[in-house]
């Protein structure tokens, strides 16, 4: 979502002293510790929505594409509440002019603390339900799962070790705007997931625009993939890698994702990054 590239060199997250790597459940029916509380914050309709997704039809688009598609998360008056929030100066910690930075065009916003009810919701009611994804890739791959059950527990794991700012944003992009091709990774740790969710409607506010994910894979060319996100819905992709089957077992295939040109209107999207930044 915001341009900040990164070489291929990206640091590991070291293991988690709770040392939780099994893959939880995988299937709709779970619900997973915290997202109730969460649920609450955000609006019950919102949980629901969340929890009632196929979460074993989602993991499985995580694997061979390494991004998926949700049914709706917002409704139409919840995501225009969203989006009037860019204008809020007092709600953000940092605006990031892309064309100054040579990452594309446009503009997003990091929120400051306190996060937004709903959004700091959204985040928590989303990463028990990514989390067993993420510990799935983690043992494919070889690799320590850093992750505890709870995202407050997570993001206590980020503040000790320097990562401090909040990462969920508000992106903005008008008629000529994109988004080059970047990761999303501020420090030493790192949640191999992250979720986008679209507050506008394709081809009424805005055209063009679609997400773009590029995975680099090995000993080939990389595969481009396109989604066109609808207001309300979500797109789940990874971070940075994903594990792919290789002759020795699993890869790590590298991904990057961006924005392509808008050629009319204004889209917004808000972002959730599950790892704070330094």
């Amino acid at each position: 979502m915001t341009a900040r590239p990164v070489g291929s060199g990206a640091a590991r997250s070291p293991a988690h002293p709770h040392g939780a790597v099994a893959p939880a459940r995988l299937g709709g029916a779970a619900t997973p510790a915290g997202s109730d509380d969460a649920a609450a914050l955000v609006g019950t309709d919102v949980g629901a929505r969340v929890r009632a997704m196929d979460w074993a039809a989602i993991a499985a688009e995580l694997d061979a594409a390494g991004c998926a598609l949700t049914g709706p998360v917002l409704t139409a008056a919840q995501c225009r509440e969203l989006a009037d929030l860019y204008g809020d100066d007092g709600r953000f910690r940092s605006t990031v002019d892309l064309a100054r930075h040579r990452f594309g065009s446009g503009e997003y916003r990091y929120f400051d603390h306190p996060l937004p009810p709903p959004v700091q919701a959204l985040r928590a009611v989303f990463y028990p339900f990514l989390l067993p994804v993420a510990r799935q890739w983690a043992a494919r791959l070889g690799r320590p799962a850093p992750w505890p059950d709870t995202l407050d527990a997570w993001l206590a794991d980020c503040h000790r070790a320097g990562q401090h700012l909040p990462t969920p944003l508000l992106l903005r992009y008008r008629a000529g705007d994109w988004n080059a091709l970047h990761r999303d990774l501020y420090g030493e740790l790192v949640f191999p997931l992250q979720v986008v969710i679209g507050l506008d409607t394709p081809g009424t506010d805005y055209t063009g625009g679609e997400f773009l994910l590029v995975e680099q894979r090995m000993r080939a060319q990389s595969r481009g993939t396109a989604r066109t996100l609808l207001r309300g819905h979500a797109l789940i992709f990874t971070t940075r890698d994903r594990p792919v089957p290789s002759a020795r077992g699993w890869s790590a295939s590298p991904v990057r994702h961006g924005v392509s040109t808008v050629r009319s209107g204004q889209r917004h999207t808000l972002g959730l990054i599950f790892h704070d930044a330094a």
